[in-house]
């Protein structure tokens, strides 16, 4: 049987993550990270061909594919919370689908 902490823990998680409880997520701005964001978001074209992932020409590729590009919020690119910033914003798309 669980105890009352561990189903309240449970509660919470499910809570915070609309319903689902996520598998963990890499760091920000983690090499992990930017394949995952490279797996979702395919900087490339067809053929293979695309910027490095992580470079700034990705980061610029990236902010296009989620439409933010130029907008004033976006945080410096070479920055933390550049990652955190479009972290949130695929989660918010995946969240939408």
């Amino acid at each position: 049987m669980l105890r009352p902490v561990a189903l309240l823990s449970i509660a919470f998680a499910a809570a915070c993550s609309g319903g689902q409880i996520r598998e963990s997520s890499p760091e920000p701005c983690s090499e992990q990270w930017q394949q995952t964001v490279e797996a979702r978001l395919h900087t490339g074209d067809a053929h293979g061909h695309g910027p490095d992932v992580g470079s700034a020409e990705w980061r610029s590729v990236v902010e296009f594919k989620l439409g933010i590009r130029g907008k004033p919020e976006v945080p410096a690119r070479d920055s933390l919370e550049w990652c955190a910033f479009i972290d949130t914003r695929i989660r918010e798309l995946e969240d939408a689908q």
